[in-house]
């Protein structure tokens, strides 16, 4: 299954409503679940970016229909980028000759 990496930053209500952060991950689990995918790791971060989230789903348009389900709560918005491993980049690569 294709992998995505999401950097997400917190909306001002996300701010406000900090301390149940945890128990929305779990939902967002939830809703990644529904669309076919896995949520394998999100983390915490300071800098720019404050959780970074690493997914599988099964196709871009589930990715895609997880980033607006995710952005459209209030509490954060995402930027996704989908990730290659060493096989599917070795895979990309061949195809060049």
């Amino acid at each position: 299954m294709p992998t995505y990496v999401s950097l997400a930053s917190f909306t001002e209500q996300g701010v406000k409503e900090y301390a149940q952060t945890a128990d929305r991950a779990e939902d967002t689990r939830q809703t990644a679940r529904q669309l076919g995918g896995e949520v394998r790791h999100t983390y915490w971060t300071l800098g720019q970016y404050d959780v970074v989230l690493v997914a599988d789903f099964p196709d871009d348009e589930a990715a895609t229909a997880f980033a607006l389900a995710v952005s459209s709560r209030g509490f954060l918005r995402t930027t996704t980028m989908r990730a290659f491993d060493d096989d599917e980049i070795r895979g990309v690569t061949g195809k060049l000759g």
